[in-house]
């Protein structure tokens, strides 16, 4: 008898696994081709948007105007550009992001790690380099976050947005960085 059941046990699980497989769950809330058609969208019109750090900072001086540093928190809280506002990119969402740039009209100035050089602990690059054969020897690719963080913007709604296109320096004189960092940086980089 507790064979039988044991048997009967195992039956019914099997039965009920293979019938959960046949279930149809919900697709994620993902669309490539939504993206993708955003990208397009988008790619001429940031084309004109890039800007110089003179214009950053000349723009940077109007009202309403956001300046927005979307890297983590950790990477913010040690150095960003002084009064830059901080949302995660992976916080990005309609209320995260109202509560940081309230008006859809807004002037919205973006940069990231690959506008910096010379401080590569705190504006780390993510330009890498990749193998690809003995002929092409390697090849460079840039994963910058300005990219994905204006396209995301575009797609909120926001469409006023002006992306920094220039390196620029560590110890450029015309920008002032804020963070816990910022003066044990220059206090080390000056007494080298």
């Amino acid at each position: 008898m507790k064979t039988v059941l044991i048997l009967f046990s195992v039956l019914l699980l099997m039965c009920s696994t293979s019938e959960t497989q046949k279930l149809d769950y919900p697709k994620a809330k993902v669309s490539y081709s939504d993206f993708e058609s955003l990208v397009t969208e988008v790619k001429e019109i940031r084309e004109k948007r890039l800007i110089s750090l003179n214009e950053f900072i000349k723009k940077a001086e109007n009202e309403n105007v956001i300046i927005l540093d979307t890297r983590s928190k950790a990477m913010y809280d040690k150095k960003h550009i002084k009064g830059a506002l901080h949302l995660n990119f992976s916080d990005f969402s309609v209320s995260n992001l109202a509560k940081v740039i309230p008006h859809k009209n807004s002037t919205v100035l973006i940069y990231c790690n690959n506008n910096f050089d010379g401080d590569e602990v705190h504006f780390m690059s993510k330009t890498i380099v990749i193998p690809i054969s003995e002929e092409e020897k390697k090849k460079t690719l840039s994963l910058a976050l300005n990219i994905p963080t204006y396209i995301n913007l575009y797609g909120y709604g926001y469409k006023n947005i002006y992306e920094l296109n220039e390196l620029i320096y560590l110890l450029d004189q015309r920008i002032v960085y804020e963070g816990t960092t910022v003066n044990q940086n220059y206090t080390t980089i000056n007494h080298k």
